[in-house]
């Protein structure tokens, strides 16, 4: 057994299924680049992410979430590495026992695959509640510390909200789809995201709206000073490549209907 793994992370059984990934872009509209791929577990032939995720368990998730790091790494570098787009992977925190030495295997694939650390974005979801809020502090600051970017992805739909957000100051937040659906035509869901660009500007946050369908929810949330995007308008994912990409039509700034003060994109 090699020496970077402990058994939590690598058992004798091995891990008993297999996966591969789909990435999906995301881009800034402004500089019309894609800022990131987000690398999208997925089943041998293409089956969602729920025939992969419904087989894990205490006894394997370790072994999994090292595992799908090197994949990822790996199929980043052979499809975008010498790009500059990010490779943004999620992590399940309650899968990393202990920052330092569940990074080995990341470390080291970043390294045999020429896959800059700089370039590895991590996504913590608030999907998964996290028993131990301090644990969960302590790889995030250890991430960063490594040169990593942090993430907090669907923000505004989990479990914790803002106290989630106030346990550490990611990169990014990336603000969840239910939040910007029709955004248009709802003056409550542009006061919340505007309150969130407002911390993000104060913290130094950089904000992707995520799950963007339609021009109208681009339009509106540039207006608000968003330039970073995800979603099926700009590219759907790609089973084990990169997607073409569609930046949208051009935008009129300031034509839109939200009365409140617009902060400046971060």
């Amino acid at each position: 057994m090699p020496r970077d793994y402990c058994r939590q992370c690598q058992p004798d059984d091995g891990l008993g299924f297999e996966f591969t990934f789909a990435f999906q872009p995301i881009v800034n509209v402004m500089t019309r680049e894609v800022y990131a791929y987000e690398a999208l577990v997925r089943g041998p032939q293409g089956e969602g992410a729920e025939t992969v995720l419904s087989q894990l368990d205490t006894t394997n998730r370790y072994q999994f979430d090292q595992e799908a790091r090197v994949s990822a790494i790996r199929l980043a570098s052979a499809l975008f590495g010498k790009t500059d787009a990010k490779l943004s992977l999620n992590i399940m925190p309650n899968a990393v026992y202990d920052p330092v030495r569940c990074l080995r295997a990341t470390l080291r694939a970043a390294k045999e695959y020429d896959f800059p650390l700089t370039r590895l974005m991590f996504e913590f979801t608030e999907h998964e509640r996290v028993a131990d809020v301090a644990h969960l502090r302590r790889i995030a600051r250890h991430y960063a510390s490594c040169g990593f970017i942090t993430a907090i992805d669907d923000f505004g739909a989990g479990f914790a909200g803002l106290r989630f957000l106030a346990e550490f100051v990611p990169n990014v937040v990336k603000i969840d789809r239910h939040l910007v659906r029709e955004l248009q035509h709802d003056r409550v869901r542009q006061a919340i995201i505007n309150a969130i660009l407002t911390v993000a500007r104060d913290l130094d946050i950089t904000i992707v709206a995520e799950g963007i369908e339609t021009a109208d929810e681009y339009g509106f949330l540039v207006d608000m000073g968003v330039e970073l995007f995800q979603g099926y308008y700009f590219a759907r994912p790609a089973f084990e490549q990169v997607p073409a990409v569609s930046f949208g039509g051009p935008i009129t700034l300031g034509v839109n209907t939200y009365a409140g003060t617009v902060p400046s994109a971060t």
